[in-house]
């Protein structure tokens, strides 16, 4: 199933006097990226939170906010003071201030900027329900993130479709157009020949010869079948239900390079125009894989 990795979620649920909102949105990356943020006091649940952010996205950059909303005034959380570290600041402080022969004294505010000193203590009796809670906001915005993708994906999964049946018709023009090189490869040789030559006769096994030695170094039938494998492989993993992106991309470089290989090769005018309709159509398709998880 091909998804989009560009969407947005977003879910609320309320237990008690708390409200739990989730939003999540998701945009292009080659890799899985995620940036999640937490009310202060419940940094403890982001492991299992972007555990399961993981379990049902695999690839892109994923910005998920949770935030917890309580009808009453009481504070979702307590503040405590580390006064073991606070005493180490103070201590440091008056060495500092007795070796540079400074009078100065350290104030309130400035002792309380210190990094930890003043700690946040989430209340342990409510963290089981936050965690609850946050979980199933979660679920919810990853289950609408998910229709988004799912629809965005429907639409790129039609674009491939439409695509790829036009290059597989270039690839039968191709294949159809193959069998003609010898006879063209032949004529003009035999042009080039008696033209160098004045009209003297040319022994026909000679000429057959370089003719066969041509057509085998123009000969397309290898890129035919790998370009038509490619497709096939193409359209297989559109039906499987994991992350198709990076496969996709990489049989598009695949097929672009047989592409390019056989209208080199056959240097012929006719098969060098549908190559670059081809290498267009692949372009195009290769924007699209940009944005498939």
């Amino acid at each position: 199933m091909i998804k989009s990795m560009t969407a947005f979620g977003s879910a609320a649920f309320q237990q008690g006097d708390r409200r739990y909102v989730a939003e999540i949105r998701s945009v292009n990356h080659r890799y899985r990226d995620i940036v999640l943020r937490l009310p202060r006091n419940q940094q403890l649940l982001e492991e299992g939170l972007r555990a399961i952010i993981s379990s049902r996205i695999h690839r892109g950059r994923i910005e998920a906010s949770l935030q917890i909303e309580r009808s009453s005034e009481a504070p979702p959380y307590d503040l405590e003071l580390n006064l073991p570290l606070a005493d180490a600041y103070l201590r440091i402080f008056r060495q500092l201030a007795e070796h540079a022969g400074l009078d100065q004294e350290m104030r309130l505010e400035s002792l309380l900027q210190m990094k930890d000193v003043m700690a946040v203590r989430p209340d342990a009796d409510d963290a089981e329900e936050a965690r609850e809670g946050l979980h199933k906001a979660l679920h919810g915005a990853l289950d609408a993130l998910d229709e988004m993708r799912c629809r965005e994906g429907d639409a790129i999964l039609k674009d491939f479709i439409e695509r790829l049946d036009r290059l597989e018709v270039c690839v039968d023009a191709v294949h159809r157009r193959a069998p003609e090189l010898n006879d063209e490869c032949r004529r003009r040789l035999n042009e080039k020949i008696s033209t160098l030559l004045n009209g003297v006769d040319v022994d026909p096994a000679r000429l057959a010869q370089e003719v066969a030695f041509l057509a085998e170094r123009s000969d397309i039938t290898e890129e035919i079948v790998r370009a038509r494998s490619h497709l096939k492989q193409f359209r297989d993993y559109m039906s499987l239900d994991e992350a198709v992106g990076r496969r996709l991309d990489f049989l598009i470089q695949e097929i672009h390079r047989e592409v390019n290989t056989l209208g080199v090769k056959a240097a012929d005018t006719a098969i060098s125009q549908m190559a670059v309709e081809m290498k267009a159509e692949l372009e195009k398709l290769r924007e699209q894989v940009q944005n498939v998880e």
